[in-house]
């Protein structure tokens, strides 16, 4: 994994597997505010997908982006990237409040979205993005990276799936983070455009809570924020909790923070525990402290015994090219749009209502 120190940055190496032939899936990067576009579009590339061009009002973040992808062309507007009928999807990483208006237009332009998380910072964007869907048959796609792609993230998925566990009745989520303040840009410290941290790096945690326990729908029964130590940044919110319950009884905790501490070899000590009937999954995803620099460690307890299963380069990254052959042939086996929407949903919400506790 490129980039340990900083999860601005995360762009997991992964081995080309092309699910299309070259030129057969063209897409475009628009908008590059958050480090994040690189993993979103390696991460096509690596499944077959031919970038074609990159677009950025500010010049230099698009040279210095296409420095790391040849042959991409630069273009001199939204509009020259969005007017190519060649253009079947494009990847953005736009400032968080920005996201949704840009996902409008290139849906009306007849192009499937790819958006960083968190798709939105409102719900009045969360319902136009609806409705576009609903009007274009377009696809509005988010990266949840902690579970797309991260290897021990998609192997547990497997595991549930061959019920290894049982049902899954309940997911405990720990996702803290680095801060890297002087690296950040004015807009990440400012309510208004990145959303508030439930809505941002929780977005990551009801994902994966709606994805390991089946759950279509759910309740946010708590949530809380706080600014416990950065008073330089009023409208930073350096911690936030959450409680959910599932629509079929499953339940799940989560815990996001800016707290990271420098002596971490990683940009955050990622975990989930998954509970079933029958087992439970521990998920250490970024490292193993003390014992390994190296992440994707899978731990199962079941009726056999514990298993300590290390997946890093064994499992790789399915979803981008599920996500391609799902624009090509309009299905929905990478994510469906019901549950990219319903984990911005409910974050959505669990920001809106929670009590600031510091």
């Amino acid at each position: 994994m490129t980039n340990r120190k900083e999860g601005m940055n995360y762009a997991p190496k992964g081995k080309p597997n092309p699910v299309v032939k070259e030129n057969e899936f063209i897409f475009a990067a628009i908008a590059l505010e958050h480090g994040h576009i690189g993993g979103m579009c390696s991460g096509l590339i690596d499944a077959g997908g031919t970038i074609k061009y990159v677009y950025d009002p500010d010049i230099q973040k698009a040279e210095a982006f296409a420095k790391n992808f040849p042959g991409i062309i630069i273009a001199k507007s939204e509009d020259e990237v969005l007017s190519d009928p060649e253009v079947m999807l494009v990847a953005s990483a736009d400032i968080t409040s920005k996201r949704g208006a840009l996902g409008l237009r290139v849906m009306d332009a007849g192009k499937d979205y790819f958006t960083d998380k968190a798709p939105f910072t409102t719900l009045e964007q969360l319902e136009a993005a609806r409705q576009k869907v609903q009007e274009t048959g377009r696809k509005y796609m988010v990266y949840y990276a902690e579970r797309i792609h991260n290897e021990c993230s998609v192997y547990a998925g497997d595991l549930i799936e061959q019920g290894a566990i049982g049902r899954v009745i309940n997911v405990l989520g720990l996702g803290p983070h680095r801060l890297s303040a002087p690296a950040r840009p004015d807009w990440f410290f400012q309510k208004e455009h990145y959303g508030g941290i439930l809505c941002d790096i929780g977005s990551h945690q009801v994902e994966q809570f709606l994805y390991y326990t089946g759950a279509k729908d759910a309740e946010v029964t708590r949530s809380q924020i706080a600014n416990y130590n950065h008073p330089e940044y009023p409208e930073l919110e350096d911690f936030g909790d959450m409680m959910l319950v599932g629509d079929n009884g499953a339940t799940g905790y989560f815990r996001v923070d800016w707290f990271t501490p420098d002596g971490l070899s990683s940009w955050g000590d990622g975990r989930t525990v998954i509970l079933g009937t029958e087992g439970y999954i521990e998920l250490r995803k970024n490292l193993n402290i003390t014992v390994e620099d190296e992440g994707n460690h899978v731990f199962l307890v079941d009726k056999t015994g514990e298993h300590h299963i290390p997946v890093t380069g064994k499992v790789g990254f399915p979803f981008f090219g599920q996500l391609i052959l799902d624009c090509i042939n309009r299905t929905d086996h990478a994510m469906t749009q019901a549950h990219a929407f319903k984990a911005a949903e409910l974050c959505l919400k669990a920001e809106l209502y929670a009590e600031r506790i510091e």
